[in-house]
């Protein structure tokens, strides 16, 4: 720790030694309406004409943040649920409207527009992606994003895009050390010629985390090339790798904790997760007009997974290893047609999972080891198109025909060695703008889920179930957006969801079905933003309804989803060059996870708050950032083990980082 906290002090010293002025401390601006953003239709466009409820977090907000990792810095914007499961920063779940203990499988997160989500059970991994290595952030609420991208993107679209190369040779970075042991640092090197462009990353986190057996040690490296072969050719490359060590503290039980045990305690104290990932994906981008174009990506990703596993009836151990191959080409048409400005977007999405599962498990005391390969083959025809009908109003629409077939070796006599689903998406928007500040839409999206492979494998008993059906979503949503030349940002969002044959697992059946009932969601999102003097204030409030309609939990809520939540920030500049952040997000009341007949009083509501201090350089910042500054008791994340006991994930009290970032 001591060599930790040197470090950043040379860091520190080199920004004030290299540095001759001070720069005044900035202030990220209200929201306005021209923003940009690509990952609502998969080409660039304003905010103003998706008829859908977008945030964009930019490099200013990112940088300014005390978050220390993605998933941190998505918690204060509205309708975002984050969860860090073991409190290390290392496991986290992102739920957008409402999916609860799903939340990881019904949420698309793409980097670069690359599809992170996984085929089986593990979801997104976080650690693959460094806060340092992010430009920006774009999230789609809603399910209209399932034409354009396909499975996963029930709940919405969260696309994290990278830092690209500059003209001029640059170097980033930043060095932090804090609680717990914790060290991370990290770098970008990037640049430009008249032939291309590129951007190298590496980044590096340690931590012992806040409870025994809750160890992480995860390094990461990326890379952004450009290839300008021609006017009207570009070739595009990117890669990125993880290593990554963690240990898995596992619950701890009410009555364990009633009999004094410490919330920073494990009962799970050889549990662990190790994985190895790589990715490569590149593809050309030809133009036929100055507007239009051809796209075609490819990628391959190989994921490599050993993991040991203790639970009250046994425990599990083993391999998996996952390599998906997936193409993407596209035609772009962004053009004038019979004077009305039209974009059309027509595709085709292939992609290929292989997953080898090598399971040692121990079921009520009947040991089984057992090799399987589980393989999903995906392809999505999609169009989606949008036209401007007169300055004020534009309407959208797309459609997706999406296949998959899914295969399983070796099975046991009647599980069934394959199975074959095939749904067909809609959506359809229409956007208004009354005048520059304020405008309207309305949107329905029919989106969907398959069951990924892990959910028809059991590893407790180590058997196939090939059986399950996709869930299906109807999606009804609209909002009115304010963005202002008086400062004021406001906006609102409702909406209403149907989900027939949802995918979940089955406390009573200790298996994944799809629910006998109806899943109704029903929400409100509402942000405002406001500079007052010096002060920039933001916040954002969420209700969320949720209910299932008929089967063996009707009328019951889905477990881990609060009907309120609502976050608060406040930034301001002290002096010339002190900039202080502060942001609160509450968390209401929510059953736990398993809790599907709600016979448990529902877990505990915590407000969470955390500040950071940075003194501002020309070239870089030093900072002071303090988490849970209220010092509270409190668990982002609690479940029911099988004899439905309460089981509880404690969160971190008051912790601090300090650090150095820099910019060359």
């Amino acid at each position: 720790m001591k060599r930790v906290l040197c470090l950043c002090a040379v860091g520190f010293a080199a920004l004030v030694c290299g540095q001759g002025n001070v720069l005044a401390a900035t202030s990220e601006p209200i929201k306005t309406m021209d923003e940009v953003v690509v990952t609502a239709t998969r080409f660039s466009e304003e905010v103003s004409s998706i008829p859908a409820n977008v945030t964009i977090i930019s490099k200013t907000e990112i940088s300014q943040s005390p978050a220390a990792t993605v998933p941190e810095l998505l918690r204060s914007t509205a309708g975002v649920l984050v969860n860090d499961i073991t409190g290390n920063g290392r496991s986290y779940t992102v739920d957008l409207r409402g999916f609860g203990e799903t939340a990881a499988l019904n949420t698309l997160v793409l980097v670069d527009g690359r599809r992170v989500n996984q085929a089986d059970l593990s979801g997104v991994d976080w650690a693959l992606i460094p806060k340092a290595r992010v430009e920006r952030i774009e999230i789609v609420r809603g399910g209209r994003g399932s034409v354009l991208y396909g499975d996963n993107a029930a709940g919405g679209v969260i696309n994290i895009i990278t830092i690209k190369g500059y003209e001029d040779l640059k170097l980033a970075g930043g060095l932090s050390a804090g609680s717990y042991n914790t060290f991370q640092g990290g770098g970008t090197v990037s640049g430009a010629t008249d032939l291309m462009r590129y951007a190298l990353s590496a980044s590096h986190h340690v931590s012992d985390g806040y409870r025994d057996n809750s160890d992480t040690d995860a390094m990461s490296l990326g890379l952004n090339m450009d290839f300008f072969l021609s006017d009207p050719i570009s070739f595009n490359l990117s890669s990125g790798y993880l290593d990554d060590e963690a240990s898995l503290p596992g619950a701890l039980i009410q009555s364990d904790l009633d009999s004094g045990i410490s919330r920073r305690a494990t009962l799970h104290p050889d549990d662990f997760a190790d994985t190895k990932d790589w990715y490569i994906q590149g593809g050309p981008q030809i133009f036929f007009t100055d507007n239009s174009y051809l796209k075609i990506e490819a990628s391959f990703r190989k994921r490599e997974s050993d993991y040991y596993s203790f639970f009250d009836n046994g425990t599990y151990q083993g391999q998996t290893e996952i390599e998906t191959v997936r193409v993407s080409p596209q035609v772009t048409i962004n053009e004038k047609l019979v004077g009305k400005s039209v974009k059309l977007i027509l595709g085709f999405d292939y992609e290929d999972s292989t997953e080898d599962i090598l399971n040692d498990s121990v079921y009520f005391g009947v040991p089984s080891i057992n090799s399987y390969e589980l393989s999903k083959e995906n392809n999505g025809y999609f169009s989606h198109g949008e036209i401007n009908l007169n300055e004020k109003m534009a309407v959208s629409a797309g459609y997706r025909h999406d296949r998959v077939h899914f295969t399983f070796s070796p099975v046991s006599s009647g599980e069934s060695n394959s199975n074959t689903i095939a749904e067909n998406l809609y959506t359809a928007g229409i956007t208004y703008r009354f005048n520059d500040s304020f405008s309207g839409y309305t949107n329905y999206a029919k989106s969907f889920r398959y069951p990924v492979l892990d959910e028809m494998f059991n590893f407790y008993t180590n058997t196939v179930n090939g059986d399950l059906r996709a869930q299906t979503t109807d999606d009804y949503e609209a909002g009115l957006r304010y963005q202002g030349s008086d400062d004021l940002s406001v906006g609102l969002n409702l909406f209403w969801m149907e989900t027939a044959n949802e995918i979940f697992y089955n406390p009573v059946s200790y298996a994944n079905e799809n629910l006998d009932g109806d899943m109704l969601r029903r929400g409100v999102e509402f942000t405002v933003g406001k500079r007052i003097l010096d002060v920039l204030l933001q916040g954002s409030y969420t209700f969320r309804d949720t209910k299932i309609e008929g089967g063996q939990y009707d009328k019951k809520e889905l477990p881990n989803v609060p009907a309120h939540q609502f976050t608060v920030d406040a930034q301001t500049k002290l002096w010339e060059n002190f900039l202080v952040n502060l942001n609160g997000i509450y968390v209401g009341e929510r059953p736990f996870i398993s809790d599907f007949s709600n016979s448990h009083p529902q877990q505990e509501d915590y407000f969470l708050v955390s500040g950071k201090v940075s003194y501002l350089l020309q070239q870089g910042s030093a900072y002071v950032a303090v988490k849970n500054i209220l010092n509270k008791e409190y668990s982002e994340y609690g479940a029911l083990n099988y004899a439905g006991e309460k089981g509880f994930y404690p969160s971190p009290k008051i912790n601090f980082r300090v650090g150095v970032d820099f910019n060359f």
